[in-house]
């Protein structure tokens, strides 16, 4: 039986992931903040729980001290975006906290106790390959944190623990409903989760869903700079109350 900790399992992809993995038969460790859902997931069998804040080391290391886990999917994050006349570096700080630090934290309290044969799974995002409108902080945290899986990928290869990035295209979450612009091929959690189990027992170091919206965002990719920056430039939405 293979168990797989998850966090941010307490609200989106993250929830819909430990439901499924458990119905697959695999042992989840569900993690989360919200105390309310996680009792609620720990009612479903081949769930069991863990409290902590990504962004909270010391909660991190008490919670996990005792924990082994066989894959580590580290899923917890935060979306907010950029009002370009009023920079506030603060929610910069908070995008990263959760999206970068948060998962070094847990990777940090996890690698030293993982074994060879287990595997780390950062899910970033298919946003961190274009330059799209007031997503500096978004996708410059989920650009780097594809980075340092890429690193800790060649760092850890000789103790063969795998590495693996998962990139989503838009899903429909708490998170995402609050987006006020379209989602072009938007999936439900539960789909995203298919996707992501599915991928993560596949040796693919990368992947990317839903497919169609990668092919074609991993394609805009390619292109020069140039004509990226008009394709983005024509999604960007006029702030309300504003000509700039």
């Amino acid at each position: 039986m293979t168990t797989i900790l998850i966090t941010g399992a307490t609200s989106g992809i993250g929830e819909a992931l430990a439901k499924l993995a458990a119905k697959a038969g695999h042992q989840v460790i569900a993690c989360g903040r919200n105390e309310e859902k996680l009792a609620e997931l720990a009612s479903i069998d081949g769930i069991e729980t863990c409290r902590f804040d990504v962004t909270n080391t010391e909660e991190i290391e008490q919670a996990l001290k005792d924990l082994d886990c066989d894959i580590a999917v580290l899923n917890a994050g935060t979306c907010e975006y950029v009002d370009v006349n009023n920079i506030e570096t603060e929610m910069f700080k908070r995008v990263f906290d959760a999206n970068v630090f948060g998962v070094v934290n847990v990777v940090s309290a996890l690698l030293p106790k993982m074994k060879g044969g287990g595997k780390i799974v950062f899910v970033d995002s298919l946003a961190r390959l274009l330059p799209f409108p007031r997503s500096q902080a978004y996708g410059a945290s989920k650009a780097a944190l594809n980075y340092i899986a890429k690193s800790f990928e060649v760092d850890l290869a000789h103790k063969g623990i795998d590495v693996q990035t998962l990139s989503p295209g838009f899903v429909k979450t708490p998170l995402t409903d609050k987006n006020d612009f379209p989602m072009p091929m938007v999936i439900t959690a539960e789909a995203a989760a298919e996707y992501m189990l599915e991928g993560i027992f596949k040796s693919r170091s990368s992947v990317y869903f839903p497919r169609r919206f990668s092919f074609l965002v991993r394609m805009l990719n390619m292109l020069p700079e140039v004509i990226q920056k008009k394709i983005c430039i024509g999604m960007r939405q006029k702030p309300r109350n504003s000509r700039n």
